[in-house]
């Protein structure tokens, strides 16, 4: 019998679909694993989508997308960080991640390198892994808030080296890189002629300070932006995001919608519609509870003594753990206290020691959640001795 591809066989899963698996059968877990906002899709965004599927608008759109769509999307960025573009330039995608994986299916050979960041999400070493290129990771410095250093990136660079991934506001650090950090990194790229990846899929869910797109800071269509719908308005099952990129570029992506998917869902398409051209006060509220359960998160993080980077974005927290094996840890905190975490060492050899959690759960899941994850902490440490 011949054998599945060897290429998806060697793959590393993501370390938070483990635990989550791992969760299934088990009782009373509180999940702070998943990134998924808590709430509904606001109430106009699905009346929408009910609309156009009342209607009949349920046939396939073009490979890059709803027309009208596009367009919205167009004034958004005008209106957000003074872009100009055309509904050329943007795909609509499956998610976000199907804007970042047809992004770097379009600029990948096989036997390239793609520089992705330590710690990063772990779907970015899949996504390079599943194009044929390499995957070469670059440290984010806990010693300078997680910003990159410029030197490590320049020594990371090699002649295959055809990309860079950058992300911010970051998962799973919740670190917003200030404006002249983002030049710095296009620069570098323009220097040593590479493509910008850019996962912007939580520019709005900022707390402090301002989220700056890489795209603002490109001069020749070397960056292509990766956004979603699924973060900004608790849209995750609707599945829409989009690709942002060079006219050329985004030629290459909508082709490849065509091969993977055809189009994104048409009902969805017309659901972000109404949710980027409609109101916005559900973003400020729902960004709004992410910041009270980060305010609750520190307080309880706080009084048991316990370390962690405070975000400025996304809706994440990173803690250490101070363990050898996060991955082994997480299994026990799942296991002896009943709450499910991202192992941090699914995010890059730099987070063995750290694990994750989610602000986008319930403000009584994270309290007790956190709870639980000081209770494992302090049995953690206790274990630790008795090894010695």
């Amino acid at each position: 019998m011949p054998h599945p591809s060897r290429l998806v066989v060697n793959m590393k899963r993501s370390g938070i679909r483990e635990v989550m698996d791992l969760s299934a059968g088990l009782e009373d877990v509180i999940h702070l694993e998943v990134g998924e906002p808590l709430f509904a899709t606001p109430p106009h965004i699905v009346a929408a989508a009910s609309a156009a599927g009342l209607a009949g608008f349920t046939k396939y759109t073009q490979n890059a997308g709803y027309m009208p769509l596009r367009k919205a999307i167009v004034r958004r960025l005008s209106d957000d960080y003074g872009l100009t573009l055309e509904p050329t330039n943007i795909v609509i995608t499956v998610g976000g991640v199907g804007a970042l994986a047809t992004a770097v299916r379009a600029i990948a050979d096989e036997g390239d390198e793609i520089l992705i960041p330590d710690p990063g999400w772990p779907n970015y070493e899949m996504i390079v892994a599943c194009a044929g290129a390499t995957p070469r990771r670059y440290q984010l410095d806990p010693t300078q808030g997680y910003m990159p250093n410029m030197a490590n990136l320049e020594s990371a660079v090699s002649r295959k080296t055809k990309a860079i991934i950058i992300n911010s506001p970051s998962n799973p650090l919740g670190v917003v890189f200030p404006s002249e950090v983002v030049r710095e990194l296009v620069e570098f790229a323009r220097r040593r002629d590479l493509f910008v990846v850019s996962d912007e899929v939580y520019d709005k869910i900022v707390f402090e300070g301002r989220h700056t797109s890489a795209l603002s800071l490109d001069t020749d269509g070397r960056v292509i932006g990766a956004f979603s719908c699924s973060k900004t308005y608790a849209m995750t099952g609707w599945r829409v995001g989009y690709a942002v990129a060079a006219e050329s570029v985004a030629k290459e992506i909508a082709k490849l919608q065509e091969v993977y998917v055809s189009c994104a869902c048409s009902v969805s398409q017309r659901a972000a519609e109404a949710a980027i051209s409609g109101e916005q006060n559900c973003v400020d509220e729902m960004r709004l509870a992410y910041y009270h359960n980060l305010c609750a998160a520190r307080q309880i993080l706080d009084r048991h003594g316990i370390k962690y980077q405070v975000p400025k974005g996304a809706f994440y927290v990173w803690i250490y753990a101070g363990c050898n094996d996060s991955a082994e840890f997480a299994k026990r905190l799942l296991i002896e206290e009943k709450v499910a975490v991202a192992p941090g060492s699914t995010f890059g050899t730099s987070g063995r020691e750290y694990i994750r959690i989610s602000l986008a759960s319930s403000l009584g899941s994270i309290t007790e959640g956190l709870e639980r994850v000081a209770a494992g902490l302090k049995n953690e440490a206790q274990r630790r001795v008795k090894e010695r």
